[in-house]
Order: C-alpha cells, then structure tokens, then sequence
C-alpha cells in the first residue's frame, strides 16, 4: 500500500486539494494522511483546520509554523523543520502540495532532499509578486507536475521539466464546482446572516514586494468600496508579508458597522463558492477572481500588480490602485452585467472538472511511481 501525504497551508490550497483527498482516501489502495499548517491554525484567519476536521478527513496533524509577526523566511524554516520530523516518522511514498506558497516550497524541500517524490499541482503559473518565484521553485524541487492546462505544460518545459512527468489535470477545485452539488443560496445567507439580495465578493492580499505602500493601497480599497454604493461580502486577506496592514483597515471598517458590508476572517469553500456565483462582481486580488469567477461568467475587478499577466480573459478588468480607478472598474463592470445574461466562454480555460479521477488514474499508473527522483535539466530544441 503506498503512501500519500497532502500538505495544506490555507483555505486556498485546501480548497484545490479537497477533492483529491477525498478520492485516495476513499480508495483501499492508498494509505492518505494530511498535514495541516499555516493560516489553518491560526484563529485570526477563522481556524479553518475546523472545516478540514468536519469533512470527515482522517490521518490529521496539525503543526503550527507562525506566530503573530510576518517573517515569510522564518516561517519557511520553520515549516521545514516540523514537516522533516514528521515525514521522518509517517514515511511516506508521495509528497502532494499545491500552488505558491512558502508552505508548498517546505514541502518541496523536505521531499526532493529525503529522497521522497513531490507532486506538485499547477505548476507552470504566472502568479506575479513573490508567489512567482516561489512556484518555479518549488517546480525545481518537484518530480511530477500536474499542471491545469497546456499553456502551463508549455511554461514547464521551458523551465527545463521533463515532458513525461508533467501530466495535464486541470484545475482541481474545479471538482467542487458544478452548481448542482453547491449548497443553496437561502442556506448560504441563513449561517453567515447575510441579509443582502446583491452583493459583491471583496477580496485583497498584500503584494509583498510593495510592502512599503500597502497600507496606502489597503486604504484605497476601502474607500473604493465604500464610495461605490453597493453590498459587500469582505473576506480577509492572507497571512503573507503585509497582511497586517490591510487587517487594520478592514478592522478599522468593520468598527464602523457599514451597513453594506459583511466581513468575515474565512468562509467554507463550497458557501464560498455558492456566493460567488451569485454575487455581481468579485473585486480585489485574489486568485479566485481569475479561476473560480470565470467557471460562473462572473466578472472579475483584479486590482493592481498581484495577478499581472496570469489570466488575459473577457470578463477581468484590470485597474490601479487609484480610487478614482477602482470606482470606475466597478461602474464598468455594472454596465458590462446589464449587457450580457452570462459570460461562459472562458468557463474551461482550466479545465472541465473531475480531476479526481485523473489523479486517482495516475496514481494506479505505473507511469507516476516509475518517475525518477533524480532529475536532469531537459534542453529545448529550437523548435519548441
């Protein structure tokens, strides 16, 4: 029996996990267990290892890798040390982690110097800021690559990765999204109290190399959303370099007790998703504005410099930081909804959904466990 340990460090991540974790796990043929840290334990940011406990996951440990200070590099140490001593002792054959966070680049770390292999989901991404440099390493560090579509397989392959390692899954969270399996939208409303008929998903995290000037941009955010007459679902942000900043002025929001907004440290990611598609516009810098809110033909406001380049689709307008910018992104995208009934030509740009059954394929291949884990920088040729 092989065994596999996930590695999840924020509701995000374990948002794209899910879905592969619950497919090994409910086969007899692999023995699946789960590391939780990061952002999970934190009950700043909603202690969302509850949500990981309360979907019925077994084989859990729970390792605390920060404190309240945001020292990205010391936290990165530490992850290090504590996931090198438990798969010290847990053993095992696979290493999954996702995406670009410090979390994944331990992972990666820890697995390719144990001699153990690395699966890395999308890898081959454009993520812009300090997330960029850590997804191509952690690429460098990983045996397999499952990447969301071919133009990351293409990214891949430049980045020197041998073309039979990398295996074309989509994007995973996309196994969670077909409206028909999402809980209701009164039900949604009911547990988070949300009294709002429209609204709008709110969302920002910090670029940590602009960390100079975000509080200044944290500010210009809220203004924006304040000055835009509309119902607001704010979520806070990350746990990178930063966070701080803009905490304090959603908390400086929150004290005020805006009527049009509703604020909340996390969300469970499938409640997450029913409000997503049903909310006007998602505005801020998440990710989920460039992969989720496509799937539903929500448009998407991606303000500043942290997605550059990552997605060029219809249905994200890009603005600055400027408030006069963002207010006019927001009028932009209430004309473009008046237009159009729906926008689903991009609703496949990372996939159609049941990665779980490619992943769980690959993982009864002989093709995966064959992988080497010594690697060697694969040359283009001039034609590729």
């Amino acid at each position: 029996m092989k065994k596999i340990v996930f590695l999840t460090g924020t509701r995000a991540d374990y948002g794209k996990l899910k879905s592969l974790i619950t497919i090994s796990q409910k086969n007899k043929s692999f023995d699946t267990h789960i590391f939780i840290t990061g952002m999970h334990n934190n009950p700043i940011y909603g202690y969302t290892a509850e949500e990981i406990v309360k979907a019925g996951f077994k084989n859990l440990f729970y390792f605390n890798n920060h404190d309240s200070a945001e020292f990205m590099d010391r936290t990165l140490a530490k992850t290090i040390e504590g996931f090198s001593k438990y798969i010290s002792k847990l053993k095992p054959d696979l290493i999954i982690i996702h995406g670009d966070r410090i979390e994944a680049l331990a992972g990666a770390i820890v697995g390719s110097l144990n001699n153990i292999l690395v699966a890395h989901i999308e890898g081959g991404e454009i993520s812009g800021t300090i997330d960029e440099l850590i997804r191509h390493s952690v690429t460098k560090m990983s045996h397999i690559h499952l990447a969301a579509n071919d133009e990351a397989k293409k990214r891949l392959i430049q980045l020197g990765e041998y073309d039979k390692s990398i295996f074309i899954l989509g994007s995973p969270d996309l196994d969670l999204m077909d409206e028909n399996n999402l809980p209701d939208l009164k039900l949604v409303k009911s547990y988070y109290e949300i009294p709002f008929k429209n609204f709008a998903i709110a969302m920002f995290h910090p670029v940590t190399t602009e960390y100079e000037k975000m509080s200044e941009y944290a500010e210009n955010f809220i203004i924006s959303l304040e000055k835009s007459n509309t119902n607001y679902i704010l979520v806070y942000p990350n746990n990178d370099l930063g966070s701080k900043k803009i905490l304090e002025k959603i908390l400086k929001l929150k004290s005020k007790d805006n009527k049009n907004f509703k604020i909340f440290p996390s969300l469970r990611f499938e409640y997450f998703l029913r409000l997503l598609k049903e909310s006007e516009f998602i505005i801020g810098n998440s990710s989920a504005g460039i992969r989720e809110a496509p799937y539903y033909g929500v448009c998407t406001i991606d303000i500043g410099t942290r997605q550059n380049n990552r997605a060029k689709l219809d249905s994200i307008i890009n603005s600055s930081y400027d408030v006069k910018d963002v207010l006019e992104a927001i009028n932009k995208v209430k004309l473009l909804n008046k237009e159009r009934e729906s926008n689903t030509k991009d609703k496949f740009h990372f996939g159609k959904g049941r990665s779980d059954l490619l992943f769980l394929q690959l993982l009864n291949s002989k093709e995966l466990w064959n992988i080497k884990h010594q690697k060697q920088f694969q040359e283009l040729h001039h034609n590729e």
